[in-house]
C-alpha cells in the first residue's frame, strides 16, 4: 500500500520535477517507509512506500527494469503474485525482488493491457514503457485503491490522492453540477469518471487508460460482474446448502490469501458486526493464534448506543485474541474532526469516516496490516433497503431505487441549491442507464450488482482506504475478492436476502460465533453526534454554514440551510444520515482542501 502521482508533457517541455516533489509530500502519511521519484524527459513518477511484501530495498519504487525499458509504480497488493511469478519464470523471465510489484512489471511486458485481467487483488498502478513512449494506468476491479488524474496546460497528471493534485498546481476551484446532484443523492457517491471538482477526474473501477506521447487516450473496460444465474448445467449451485458451501469456501480463501500474502503480522478490525467477527473466526480456523484486534467506542445519546463492544468482547472472549479497544468522547471527536476532513480525497458524508481515522491511527501504533469486513452488506444484501427495493411493485425501477435509497428527491436538492447549480435530475438518469444494463435477472440483481461495482466504491471503500492510509495503515477487503463476489452475482437473491439479508454469512457464522452476534440487529459503525446534532457539534456546523465563505461561495439556498439548522436533530435520509451533515460538510472540504489554493 502506498502513494503514487507522475506527470506527462504533450507540448516537448520536461515533467515538472517540483510538481512531483509536492505531490509525494502530500502523500507521505500513504508511505512513510520510503520516497523516490523517475524521470524521463517528458514524464516523470513519484511514489510513497509502505513496505509489506519483500521489505528490503530491492522493491522500492519506482521501480525501473532497464532491460525491458519499463518504469512502475504501484498502490496495492497482488494476491496472486506467487503463482504469477511462476508462471513468468517459465516464459524465461528473471526476477531481482521478492516482492509482487515486479510481477506487475514482467507481466505487463509479457502481456500487455490484458495483463491486468490476470491480477487478483487490489491496485493502482502507472506503468511508462521507454520504447513505446505510452503511460499506462490501470485500476483495480472494485476501485479498492484510488487513482485521480487531471489535463491541462498540455500536460496530464494522477496521484492517489485530489489533495497531492491540488498541492502540484492548476486545480481550479469549479464544482462540477453533475457530481454535485449526485453527492447529494447518493449518500456522498460520485461515480466516476466525476469528482466534486471539474477538473479532477478518477479512473472507474475495472478500467485501465493508455496515454501517448502525443496526449491520445484510450480507456477500456476489462471486466463485469454477471449478475445472472444462466441455463440449467452452467455448473452453479443448485441448492441452498450447496450455494453455502461454495460461498464459505470462497471466502476461507479470500481470508487467507489476505493473510499469507504479508511479510508483516496481519490483523482484524473488529466491529462487533456479524461480517468483521466472521473473518475473526475463519483466521482461527487457519491457526492464528496471535491475533490481534481492534474496536472504537464513542459516547452514546438517548437514541443510540455509541458502541458495539458488548458485541465485540464476546467474540474476543471466544477466540482470545489480542484485543485492543478504544474509547473515543466527543470532545475529542470534535476536536480532531478537522483532520479527519483533511484526509478525506473527496467529501464523505458517511459518519463512520471520523471513527476510521481515530481507530486507524490507534492500530497503526501496533501493526501495518489489518483486515475489515466492508463489502459484506453489499455483496450479501444486508442492508434494509434491498428487501424494500425487492418488494417494490410500483413505478420505473429508478423510482423502487428511489423511494428507499435516494437521500434527497430531485425536487428538494432544487430547493437547496442556489439557482446556479439547479438543472437535470442527472443522478436519476445515471442509476437508470446502470440498471437497464445486460446481465442481471431481476431488479434486486442489477441493484447489488450497482451497488458493489459503482456506489460502494465511493463510499465506504473510499472511506476506509482514506482513513487508514493516512496512518500508514493497510485494510484488506477479503469480502471484495472478485470471485468472491463473482459468485454471490449469481447467488439467488433470495437467498441472500433472507432472514434480514446476508443468510449465507449467517449460515456459515452459525456454530462459529456466539448467537448474539449472528442475530442481533443490523448496526453500523456508530458515531452518533454526527447522527443527532447537538450542542458543541451543532455549534461547530451553525459556524461552518454562516460563516462568509460559506455564503460568498453560494451554493445553497439560505432557506434551507435555515430550515435544518432550526431542527437539527430531525432531518434525515432515508437510509438515516444528517442532512445537517451533509451540507455543513461539503463546505467545510471546500474551505480545507480549496480555498486559498
Amino acid at each position: 500500500m502506498c502513494g503514487i502521482c507522475g506527470e506527462l508533457r504533450f507540448d516537448g517541455v520536461p515533467a515538472d520535477l517540483g510538481a512531483i516533489a509536492r505531490m509525494m509530500e502530500r502523500l507521505q502519511p500513504r508511505g512513510p517507509d520510503h520516497g523516490g521519484s523517475y524521470g524521463d524527459g517528458a514524464v516523470a513518477l513519484g511514489h510513497r512506500r509502505l513496505s509489506i511484501i519483500d521489505l528490503s530495498a530491492r522493491s522500492n519504487q519506482p521501480m525501473v527494469d532497464q532491460g525491458l525499458g519499463l518504469a512502475l509504480v504501484f498502490n496495492g497488493t497482488i494476491y496472486n503474485h506467487p503463482e504469477l511469478r511462476r508462471e513468468l519464470r517459465d516464459k524465461g523471465y528473471s526476477f531481482f525482488s521478492d516482492g509482487d510489484t515486479e510481477v506487475i512489471l514482467k507481466a505487463w511486458h509479457a502481456w500487455g493491457e490484458g495483463c491486468v485481467e490476470r491480477l487478483h487483488g487490489m491496485f493502482a498502478f502507472a506503468i511508462w514503457d521507454t520504447n513505446r513512449r505510452q503511460l499506462f494506468l490501470a485500476r483495480d476491479r472494485f476501485g479498492i485503491k484510488p487513482l485521480y488524474w487531471c489535463e491541462a496546460n498540455g500536460r496530464l497528471r494522477f496521484a492517489s490522492t485530489t489533495q497531492a493534485l491540488v498541492a502540484a498546481g492548476g486545480v481550479g476551484a469549479g464544482i462540477d453540477p453533475v457530481a454535485l446532484h449526485n453527492l447529494f443523492t447518493l449518500h456522498a457517491v460520485v461515480p466516476a469518471p466525476r469528482t466534486i471538482l471539474n477538473d479532477v477526474r478518477k479512473l472507474p473501477p475495472a478500467h485501465w487508460l493508455r496515454i501517448d506521447a502525443d496526449g491520445r487516450r484510450t480507456e477500456r473496460r476489462y471486466w463485469q460482474l454477471d449478475a445472472t444465474r444462466g441455463a440449467s448445467g452452467s455448473g452453479l449451485p443448485s441448492s441452498d446448502a450447496e450455494w453455502i458451501e461454495a460461498i464459505h469456501e470462497a471466502l476461507e480463501q479470500a481470508v487467507r490469501k489476505r493473510r499469507e500474502i504479508a511479510d508483516v503480522p496481519v490483523g482484524v478490525l473488529l466491529s462487533g458486526g456479524l461480517d468483521s467477527s466472521l473473518l475473526v473466526a475463519l483466521l482461527a480456523e487457519h491457526g492464528v493464534s496471535d491475533l490481534h484486534t481492534f474496536s472504537v467506542g464513542f459516547e452514546d445519546t438517548p437514541e443510540e448506543a455509541g458502541s458495539e463492544f458488548e458485541y465485540s468482547d464476546q467474540v474476543v472472549e471466544r477466540f482470545g485474541t489480542h484485543h485492543h479497544r478504544f474509547q473515543v468522547p466527543n470532545d475529542e471527536v470534535l476536536r480532531r474532526l478537522p483532520e479527519a476532513v483533511d484526509a478525506m480525497t473527496e467529501p464523505m458524508f458517511g459518519q463512520d469516516a471520523v471513527a476510521f481515522y481515530l481507530l486507524a491511527e490507534q492500530v497503526s501504533r501496533e501493526i501495518k496490516v489489518v483486515q475489515s469486513g466492508q463489502g459484506a452488506d453489499e455483496v450479501f444484501g444486508g442492508y434494509f433497503w434491498y428487501s424494500r427495493i425487492a418488494a417494490e411493485t410500483e413505478g420505473s425501477p429508478t423510482d423502487r431505487v428511489r423511494r428507499h435509497y435516494f437521500d434527497r428527491d430531485h425536487d428538494e436538492y432544487l430547493q437547496m441549491v442556489a439557482p446556479a447549480y439547479a438543472g437535470a435530475d442527472h443522478t436519476a438518469a445515471l442509476v437508470a442507464e446502470r440498471l437497464a444494463e445486460s446481465g442481471a435477472d431481476e431488479l434486486i440483481d442489477a441493484v447489488l450488482r450497482l451497488d458493489v461495482t459503482t456506489l460502494i466504491v465511493d463510499d465506504p471503500v473510499k472511506r476506509v482506504d482514506n482513513m487508514t492510509m493516512a496512518w500508514g495503515l493497510e485494510a484488506r477487503v477479503p469480502f471484495l475478492d472478485h470471485q468472491l463476489v463473482e459468485l454471490a452475482a449469481r447467488c439467488p437473491p433470495e437467498l441472500r436476502l433472507r432472514d434480514g439479508g446476508k443468510y449465507p454469512l449467517k449460515a456459515i457464522a452459525r456454530g462459529r460465533l456466539p448467537d448474539a452476534v449472528i442475530d442481533r440487529p443490523k448496526g453500523y459503525f456508530p458515531m452518533p453526534a454526527l447522527k443527532y446534532v447537538r450542542g458543541a457539534f451543532l455549534d461547530f456546523m451553525r459556524d461552518i454554514l454562516n460563516s462568509q465563505a460559506c455564503r460568498e461561495r453560494g451554493l445553497y439556498r439560505r432557506s434551507y440551510i435555515e430550515r435544518l439548522l432550526d431542527e437539527p436533530d430531525q432531518h434525515h435520509t432515508r437510509i438515516q444520515g444528517s442532512k445537517l451533515w451533509h451540507v455543513a460538510l461539503l463546505e467545510y472540504w471546500l474551505q480545507r482542501h480549496i480555498d486559498g489554493c
